[in-house]
């Protein structure tokens, strides 16, 4: 059965009142729909404000784009060549539920997301020491 992995990532902010207000008066002009519209709005332009020096910085930092998936046979394959995976991906980066801690640190050298990483607890605490 295939994992369902959501297309977004909850996150919590903090803003002052006045803030907010201006936010709350600009979705009451109808300017945007609601509160999340008018944020996903701002981080977009800004995102797109900087998308150069982003696109150079994935090219440096040699990072992959978007969604990365590792299953147990992904991972079994490179265990079987000796190799070491870096990780490193901005976006997503799942690593299958049946991936045990055991398979994570025989085959994973180093991990570095921006972004998010699904994976269960056990194999997130095997790979602590990994992380970048």
């Amino acid at each position: 059965m295939a994992e369902r992995v959501s297309e977004s990532e909850k996150i919590t902010i903090n803003l002052g009142h006045v803030d907010l207000g201006h936010i709350d008066l600009m979705v009451q002009e109808g300017f945007y729909s609601n509160r999340t519209d008018f944020i996903r709005t701002a981080i977009r332009r800004q995102l797109e404000r900087h998308a150069d020096t982003a696109k150079q910085a994935i090219v440096r930092k040699k990072v992959e784009l978007g969604l990365r998936h590792f299953s147990r046979e992904d991972l079994e394959e490179v265990r079987a060549t000796g190799q070491m995976l870096d990780i490193r991906v901005l976006g997503l980066a799942s690593i299958g539920s049946d991936v045990t801690p055991e398979l994570a640190r025989a085959t994973i050298g180093s991990i570095a997301v921006l972004g998010a990483l699904h994976a269960s607890s056990a194999v997130k605490a095997a790979l602590a020491d990994r992380f970048r």
